[in-house]
C-alpha cells in the first residue's frame, strides 16, 4: 500500500510539474487584462436534451447533451435526490463508466437527507450524493454519500480518489440566526468546515476542523507541496485565499489529516493589499503567507451570523493578508492554482452587483512554486464576463468559468491566448430566474463535461461533441 501511494504521489508531482517551462505556463502566461474575444467552438443554438427533447441548453454546433439525476427523482437506496446540485468532480469508474460525486448547497435546519443515523447533524439538509453514469449521462447507481452537513458549495477532486466538500456557512448553535432568519439553535453541531468524501462509498462524516471555520467554497490540492488551497465566499464582507498545511503529506497518508496549520495570503510589502478593487494590467505581486492562530472557533453568547463569519478572517487580515471579493472557484493546473473573484474588479455597470465587490470577476493565478500572484483576467463588462464562479481545466488547459449573472447565464471558456468566448448557454428556468451553471468536470479522458443546474429544483447534465476541433 505505501508503495502504491509514493508511486501516485510522484506521477500527481509529475502530472503539476514535468510540462511546466515556467511559473504561469499556459493561461496566465498569455492572458491580457480584459480578455480578448475567441471563436471558442462558433455560436450557440437550442439544443434538445437527449432524455425527453426538451430544450435547456444552447450549445455550438455539433454538441449534444442529455440530463439526468433531477432534484427528487430516487436514488438507488430510495432517497429523494436533494435540490441545489453545485460543485462536483468525475472520478474513473468500473467498466468505461464515471463516478460523479456532488454537492447539495441545502441551507437551513430542514432535516438530514437519507439516513439520520450516519448524519454529521440530523437537523442539516446539505451533503453529497456519488453517482455512477455513462459518458452519455445514464445512471448506473447513485447513494448518499454525505448528509447532516450545510451549504455545500464547492470543494475540490483529490488524486488520491476523494472529493474534499465545502460547507460555505459559519451557522450552528454557538451563531446567531442564519442569514434567512433561521433558528440556528436548532442544529445540533458547528458548521463552516471541509469534510472528505472518498470516491467509492460514504464520508465519515468527520470535519477538518483545523482547515478552518469560515464560509469555504473551494480546495484545490497541490501535489508537490501537500497544501490544500481553500476559496472563502464572504457575500457581504472581505474574503480571503487560505491554504491548509496537514500534518502529512495526503498522498502518504491516504487521506486529509486534522491537526494541521492555516494560512491566508498576504502581499509581500503591501499589508492588507486591496486586490477586489480595478487591477493594471497584467499585475504580478510576490506574496507570503499568514497564520491563523484559531482556526476553529467557538462562540460565547451566541454572536450575529454578520460577526461570526469574519472572525478566522478578521485575523489573517489584522496580520496583512490580502483582501479579496468573494472568493469561489479553484482549480490547479500545472503548479498554478487558478481561483475565481467572482465580485472582484473596477466598477464596469450601475448599479454594481449587491454584496462586497463592484466588478463583474476577476480571474487570479497562484504560483505555487514560486509564490507569485498574477491576474489573469478581469471582466471589462458583463457581457464578456459576468460574475464567474465555478471553474475547472479541460485537457489542454483552457479554463471553463461557471457564471452567476443576472442576466442570461453562460458558461464561458478563457483559451491560452487570454481569449474568452460562450460555450453554453442555459435556457430560462420556469420561475427560477436564479437558475445557474455549477459544478463543471470533465470525465477522465476529456470526452464528456458534466455541469449541473442549480435552481429550486437542480439536476446534471452531460455534454459530449467535436472537443478537437476547439480549445478545450
Amino acid at each position: 500500500m505505501e508503495r502504491r501511494r509514493f508511486l501516485s504521489r510522484s506521477a500527481a508531482v509529475a502530472a503539476g510539474t514535468a510540462l511546466a517551462a515556467g511559473p504561469f505556463q499556459g493561461v496566465a502566461a498569455r492572458a491580457e487584462h480584459g480578455g480578448g474575444r475567441g471563436r471558442g467552438y462558433g455560436p450557440l443554438k437550442p439544443v434538445p436534451d437527449a432524455r425527453d427533447g426538451a430544450v435547456r441548453l444552447h450549445l455550438p454546433e455539433g454538441f449534444r447533451y442529455r440530463s439526468f439525476n433531477p432534484a427528487g427523482s430516487p436514488l438507488s437506496d430510495g432517497t429523494a435526490t436533494p435540490g441545489r446540485h453545485d460543485g462536483m468532480a468525475a472520478f474513473r469508474g468500473p467498466r468505461g463508466s464515471v463516478v460523479l460525486v456532488r454537492n447539495h448547497e441545502v441551507n437551513g435546519p430542514v432535516g438530514a437527507f437519507g439516513d439520520p443515523a450516519t448524519a454529521y447533524d440530523r437537523a442539516a439538509g446539505g451533503g453529497t450524493c456519488t453517482v455512477r453514469v455513462t459518458p452519455h449521462g445514464e445512471v448506473l447507481g447513485a447513494h448518499v454519500s454525505l448528509n447532516g452537513t450545510q451549504m455545500n458549495c464547492s470543494g475540490g477532486a483529490m488524486p488520491w480518489g476523494s472529493w474534499i466538500t465545502c460547507e460555505e456557512t459559519v451557522n450552528g448553535p454557538d451563531v446567531g440566526d442564519d442569514f434567512t432568519g433561521a433558528d440556528n439553535t436548532l442544529l445540533e453541531q458547528k458548521h463552516g468546515y471541509v469534510f472528505e468524501v472518498p470516491v467509492h462509498g460514504r464520508g465519515r462524516a468527520r470535519p477538518i476542523r483545523s482547515a478552518g471555520r469560515f464560509a469555504h467554497e473551494a480546495a484545490a490540492f497541490d501535489a508537490r507541496s501537500g497544501a490544500v488551497y481553500l476559496t472563502e465566499d464572504n457575500f457581504g464582507f472581505p474574503s480571503g485565499l487560505y491554504r491548509y498545511l496537514p500534518p502529512r503529506h495526503p498522498m502518504d497518508a491516504g487521506r486529509l489529516l486534522d491537526g494541521g496549520r492555516l494560512q491566508m495570503l498576504a502581499v509581500k510589502g503591501r499589508p492588507g493589499a486591496d486586490l477586489s478593487v480595478g487591477q493594471p494590467k497584467g499585475a504580478v505581486y510576490a506574496t507570503t503567507w499568514v497564520d491563523i492562530d484559531d482556526p476553529d472557533p467557538t462562540f460565547t453568547g451566541r454572536p450575529a451570523n454578520d460577526v461570526a463569519i469574519q472572525a478566522v478572517g478578521a485575523q489573517g487580515r489584522e496580520r496583512g493578508a490580502a483582501v479579496f471579493s468573494r472568493l469561489e472557484g479553484a482549480v490547479v493546473h500545472r503548479g498554478v492554482v487558478y481561483f475565481v473573484s467572482t465580485q472582484g474588479g473596477a466598477p464596469v455597470t450601475q448599479p454594481p452587483p449587491s454584496g462586497f465587490g463592484d466588478g463583474r470577476g476577476q480571474v487570479w493565478a497562484y504560483d505555487t512554486r514560486g509564490g507569485r500572484l498574477r491576474l489573469v483576467v478581469e471582466s471589462p463588462g458583463d457581457v464578456r464576463l459576468d460574475l464567474p464562479d465555478n471553474i475547472t481545466h479541460g485537457p489542454r488547459g483552457t479554463l471553463v468559468l461557471c457564471e452567476d449573472g443576472d442576466g442570461d447565464n453562460l458558461m464561458r471558456g478563457l483559451t491560452l491566448r487570454g481569449e474568452l468566448f460562450d460555450f453554453a448557454r442555459l435556457e430560462p428556468v420556469a420561475g427560477d430566474s436564479g437558475a445557474e451553471f455549477a459544478g463543471s468536470t470533465f470525465a477522465p479522458g476529456g470526452d464528456t463535461l458534466f455541469v449541473n443546474v442549480q435552481s429550486r429544483a437542480g439536476l446534471s447534465f452531460a455534454i459530449r461533441g467535436p472537443w478537437r476541433r476547439g480549445p478545450f
